[in-house]
């Protein structure tokens, strides 16, 4: 029997009406809308869908976007200083980086400099510290959406034996302290790993994060086990593929997310909580 598939985008319209609900409580009570500051470094055609998704669903949840749009041409010092205009500004809960960025620019350091409180999208070390310490703040979105995804299909944690395939600081890291935090038993399989089908056979859940399609074969996914692709590769005949060989994994597997419409809707729908989350702390 082929596995069920884990629909993001039901899961995340769930979690963004909670969020909508919460705010529109919060307005009714005399408390202002949360406001996402979305700052947008060129013209990239990606990054400026990915920004438009998210001002969008800002608009449809109630919280107010503050776009922040600057020329390929911006300096680190003139974005820094963008940067430190926003953490000044108390009307502002979130803000957010739209990555990647022109290469004259450290995202490092920028990422660094917006304020722990208002890093709605949890990459600041402050935040992933307190994530290592099992005392989260604000956490990195696509991870913690995986974590709701996860829920959604009645997974238990404890006990669990998990692989996380790719190290990357924005899922791969992350998504091993989050699932070390479930209670779940987690390796971590990056370019130097030896025999990555062994670790992928003895997982229950598997995580691939790579790009690169196809990388985990379908044969090796072991029965009854739940695949969360997080990859998203654009074929030569225009088709999107995950980074796991989809109709092989899915005959052997309990759950699997489809790409599209798996994990990368609950990407937004973690955003948007974290910039009500941030709010909350901010004006509690």
């Amino acid at each position: 029997m082929p596995a069920q598939l884990i629909d993001g985008r039901a899961v995340a319209a769930t979690i963004h009406e909670r969020v909508r609900l919460a705010i529109a409580a919060r307005v009714e009570s005399g408390l202002r809308a949360p406001a996402l500051a979305t700052v947008l470094v060129g013209a990239d055609p990606a990054s400026q869908v990915y920004v438009r998704n998210k001002r969008q669903a800002c608009a449809k949840l109630g919280i107010r976007s503050v776009p922040c749009e600057l020329p390929v041409s911006v300096s680190q010092v003139e974005l820094l200083a963008e940067l430190d205009r926003l953490n000044a500004d108390d009307s502002i809960d979130g803000i957010l980086v739209q990555l990647p960025l022109p290469k004259h620019l450290e995202a490092n350091a920028l990422i660094e400099r917006i304020r722990p409180d208002k890093d709605v999208d949890g990459f600041h070390p402050y935040n992933i510290g307190r994530l290592v310490q099992r005392n989260p703040a604000l956490r990195p979105c696509t991870p913690l959406g995986i974590i709701e995804l996860l829920k959604s299909v009645g997974e238990t944690f404890y006990g669990r034996r998990a692989v996380v395939v790719g190290a990357s600081n924005i899922v791969g890291r992350p998504m091993a302290l989050e699932l070390l935090l479930a209670g779940v038993t987690v390796t971590v399989a990056h370019r130097f790993t030896h025999d990555l089908e062994h670790f992928v056979r003895d997982a229950d859940i598997v995580v691939v994060a790579v790009g690169k399609p196809g990388l985990v074969r379908g044969e090796w996914v072991r029965e009854g086990a739940t695949v969360i692709d997080v990859g998203m590769n654009r074929l030569e005949d225009g088709s999107l593929v995950g980074d796991c060989e989809f109709e092989a994994a899915r005959r052997r597997a309990a759950f699997i997310t489809p790409v599209p419409g798996g994990v990368g809707p609950m990407t937004v729908a973690m955003l948007m909580q974290n910039t009500l989350v941030a709010a909350e702390r901010r004006q509690a």
